[in-house]
């Protein structure tokens, strides 16, 4: 046998284009952005480990890798969304909302760029699942982007997966400029005095069980989600299982990331995601990160005009900051909105404003994504 021979022993199981070597550095400059940059590092990391891994022979497309074992008892079964839900609702404080119930409006705006995108996709020649699933990214909200799009549209779920939390690593430097262009400097000066009623115990605690309910009922197809992100709520809120809600804060959401972001890295194949020898490039792939983009800017160009005419209607006591974080993406998008006002004016506190208008924002994305199952599931004939 010679040298040559050799190696086809060794190496000829393995299909090597050039299109899994571009695959292998996208896959690279994932876990640059993670580490360098620090760019969602939690989930690009894993993310970009598990697309050099698929692209080395050890796909979910691959009966006999071990990766697929993750994939199908996490993501086809959606467990792991829900376990990182879980652990999302045990870092949420809720106050800021239930002391101004109002808020729930901004959560609402916050979701409007979704179906904006859906009908832009539908137009542009997606299949209806699919144009759902990609205007799910525009919530910004990584593990409900991936639920709805693991019963929609399996096949699209790494590109979105990847949008969705590379859009959400990117708040920093997208919204910014939108709020500046959509506000004006005496809107963004506005002063909001924070004095809410005290919210008593039992509403805390009733909270989660009351809207899990409420949504379990109007939203069937939402149940799995808000049950999980109540539940974590509830365990924060109980004040007797300590242990319990840190478990769910830390090793519970770590170890289910952990795993998710492998599972989706694993489905990016290069012939998924880039080159197929049949059908040639994947431009789909491209405009799922275009219009997912999309998505998310409408999300904020609807959220700030609802803060608009909500400082309008209050005779100017809204700051219109707060509803660029009707979006998910608890907290970072909060944060962004008042430190937009606190550039203004280093005495312009609207963080707890804005955390009640995130926190609605990250409800508002649950049932968005759940109405978007229920109606296109039951149109398509789909889970």
């Amino acid at each position: 046998m010679n040298v040559g021979e050799l190696f086809l022993s060794v190496f000829g199981g393995l299909q090597f284009t050039w299109a899994n070597a571009v695959m292998l550095l996208l896959g690279s400059l994932l876990i640059y952005l993670a580490v360098a940059k620090e760019y969602e590092p939690v989930l690009l990391l894993p993310i970009g480990f598990g697309c050099i891994l698929a692209n080395l022979g050890m796909s979910v497309y691959n009966p006999e890798s071990f990766l697929k074992v993750i994939y199908d008892a996490g993501i086809k079964t959606e467990l792991f969304p829900l376990l990182i839900f879980i652990g999302v609702g045990a870092m949420i404080d809720f106050r800021p909302l239930l002391a101004q119930p109002k808020m729930v409006l901004l959560g609402a705006a916050g979701q409007f760029g979704i179906f904006g995108a859906l009908i832009l996709a539908t137009l542009l020649g997606y299949e209806l699942n699919e144009a759902a699933s990609i205007g799910v990214i525009g919530a910004i909200d990584g593990p409900t982007a991936i639920y709805v799009a693991s019963k929609l549209a399996p096949d699209m779920l790494g590109p979105i997966a990847v949008a969705a939390y590379s859009y959400m690593s990117l708040i920093p430097i997208i919204q910014p400029p939108i709020m500046r262009l959509m506000t004006s400097r005496k809107e963004r000066l506005i002063r909001m005095d924070y004095a809410p009623r005290p919210v008593a115990r039992v509403t805390v605690v009733s909270f989660p069980v009351v809207v899990t309910i409420a949504v379990s009922l109007l939203a069937p197809a939402a149940a799995p989600l808000i049950a999980a992100l109540m539940l974590g709520n509830l365990l924060r809120e109980a004040g007797v299982v300590d242990r319990l809600s840190k478990a769910a804060q830390n090793e519970i959401i770590n170890i289910s990331t952990l795993f998710l972001g492998l599972a989706i890295g694993a489905t990016m194949t290069a012939e998924k995601f880039l080159f197929d020898p049949v059908t040639g490039f994947q431009i789909r792939t491209l405009g799922i990160m275009i219009l997912g983009l999309l998505a998310f800017i409408l999300d904020t160009v609807a959220g700030l005009l609802f803060g608009k005419l909500m400082s309008f209607l209050s005779g100017g006591k809204i700051n219109p900051l707060i509803g660029a974080c009707g979006i998910s993406a608890f907290p970072m998008a909060g944060r962004i909105s008042a430190k937009m006002a606190l550039e203004e004016d280093p005495n312009n506190f609207i963080l707890m404003h804005a955390m009640g208008s995130n926190t609605a924002g990250q409800l508002g994305s649950v049932i968005a994504g759940g109405v978007l199952l229920a109606i296109v599931g039951k149109m398509m004939g789909i889970g």
